[in-house]
């Protein structure tokens, strides 16, 4: 039984795409060839890997086991490359983030720009995730580190302060919640809102939590960034909830309102998440060492 990197990494794609299709495209590799490999793959264990369906596929038993060593290896891998990369003078190293939509969109940017223009040799692939979704992938070596909010439970993972924000409503300044000090979602979701776009992270948890509370989210529109929700709130298209930070800056130069949230979830502490800091690649530890360093 002989699997090399390009195997392990195909295997990996496949896992985390949910199907060989996706994976095969993340691997950069045809379809056909990805089948062959996973194939090779189960024919030199004597055991399938996947379960197969129509909705995609699943590791089974022994495939769980083949994507734990997976990941420790290829991490190992990059590891090892990211080091003598340096000798090269190539690129030293990838780092993957996960990060919750706050920390993303409000702190991120400024603090990755200038970790990149110290470190020209490095590159960040960074992904929006739920914080729950990122402690477990965390957990499970997908990423080097993440962005979660303070609230989840991180387990066994290593966490360090990053940040402290807290979501408020925003509206027109001549909305009739313009007045109140305070609200509670469940006081406003008679209202029509603004907001990102189905598919982040931040949308997600709002729809959520309006679901609890046994009520749907009455989007109008959907936008990509805060900026747009604000100038769209701004035209009484509907309300918005977004970080405080964000209100602050709308409201200098757009007519609009922040109302606070009285829910206990809208203040955010902002946390890292790693598995193990001492075993993160050398950038890695640099830039989790640069975020804390961040920390208002």
């Amino acid at each position: 039984m002989r699997f090399d990197l390009s195997d392990l990494s195909l295997f990996r794609h496949v896992i985390d795409a949910g199907s060989i299709t996706h994976g095969a495209e993340r691997a950069n590799l045809a379809l056909a060839a990805a089948s062959t490999r996973i194939r090779n793959m189960e024919e030199a264990l004597g055991a399938p890997l996947l379960t197969r369906s129509r909705q995609g596929v699943t590791p089974t038993q022994a495939g769980r086991i083949l994507l734990a060593h997976a990941r420790s290896m290829l991490q190992q891998a990059e590891k090892l490359r990211e080091e003598l990369g340096v000798f090269a003078g190539g690129q030293a190293g990838q780092i993957k983030v996960l990060s919750n939509t706050n920390a993303l969109t409000e702190f991120l940017p400024e603090a990755l720009a200038s970790f990149l223009a110290a470190n020209p040799h490095v590159s960040i692939d960074l992904e929006e995730r739920l914080s729950d979704e990122i402690v477990s992938l965390i957990a499970e070596g997908v990423a080097d580190l993440g962005i979660v909010a303070g609230t989840v439970d991180s387990g066994s993972l290593e966490t360090y302060p990053f940040r402290r924000d807290r979501f408020v409503l925003v509206v027109a300044h001549d909305h009739p919640l313009a007045v109140r000090s305070a609200v509670s979602l469940a006081q406003v979701l008679d209202h029509d809102f603004v907001g990102l776009d189905r598919a982040s992270a931040l949308q997600r948890f709002l729809a959520d939590k309006a679901a609890r509370i046994g009520r749907p989210l009455r989007l109008r529109i959907q936008l990509r960034s805060f900026d747009a929700v604000c100038r769209m709130v701004e035209r009484n298209v509907g309300i918005g909830i977004v970080p405080e930070t964000t209100a602050r800056r709308a409201a200098l130069s757009m007519a609009v309102t922040s109302v606070s949230l009285s829910d206990s979830w809208a203040e955010r502490d902002l946390t890292i998440c790693v598995r193990k800091l001492e075993e993160l690649p050398t950038f890695a530890r640099e830039l989790v060492t640069h975020l804390r360093e961040q920390e208002e």
